[in-house]
């Protein structure tokens, strides 16, 4: 049972807690907030743009840092949650449409976006992390985009993507489901995280603290 509400939780975490639907969408924000203040993301006055489409940096296309078309369930719940600080300390949301990475400064020059959110998630990374370490590719690793990257802002950067699901169904987000192609690699950290919960969130805990 949610410890705080007493009723049938939606959600449990390793150490065996337990929150129902209404703790764990504010859980869920109350992080986003932490997670944007930690790494210092938005600033009073800033201009947020976030892309659509970013669903297509998946396990496939992370290396070549691809974006496609189509509101996956990443993306709906970035918009979502972004959606908290508009009319706040003076910040102002635009959505943008689908770009490859590298037209992503371009377009933040000409449109004067002061930041720009993309929905990477735990997950993402720590592939990207591992599928470097184990191709011997210092390169790729040192390619391992950080939460803030220039003007590049993951406001996600520190949710799994169980968690970033389970939000837009309890938000009744309607998003496209798009089928992302399991590599073997990913298949392998998806089955370690199983048996050893937490190993994601600790990949991405050990390189930021690398960095």
């Amino acid at each position: 049972m949610c410890k705080l509400c007493e009723i049938k939780p939606v959600y449990e975490f390793t150490n065996q807690r337990k929150l129902c639907e209404r703790c764990f969408i504010r859980y869920f924000q109350k992080k986003v907030l932490y997670t944007i203040r930690k790494f210092k993301m938005i600033q009073q006055g800033d201009v947020v743009g976030y892309v659509a489409g970013t669903q297509g940096c998946t396990p496939k296309n992370i290396q070549k840092n691809i974006f496609t078309k189509g509101k996956g369930f990443r993306d709906v719940v970035l918009e979502d949650v972004l959606k908290m600080f508009v009319g706040k300390g003076n910040v102002e949301l635009v959505r943008l449409p689908a770009h490859l990475r590298s037209q992503i400064n371009k377009t933040d020059n000409k449109e004067k976006i002061s930041k720009v959110a993309i929905a990477q998630t735990i997950d993402l990374t720590a592939y990207k992390i591992i599928n470097a370490l184990i191709n011997k590719n210092v390169k790729n690793l040192e390619g391992v985009a950080p939460p803030v990257e220039s003007k590049i802002i993951k406001p996600l950067y520190l949710f799994l993507d169980e968690e970033v699901l389970l939000y837009a169904k309890l938000r009744r987000l309607k998003h496209k489901k798009i089928k992302e192609r399991k590599t073997e690699l990913m298949n392998f950290i998806n089955e370690l995280e199983i048996k050893h919960p937490e190993v994601k969130r600790a990949i991405v805990n050990s390189y930021l603290a690398l960095r």
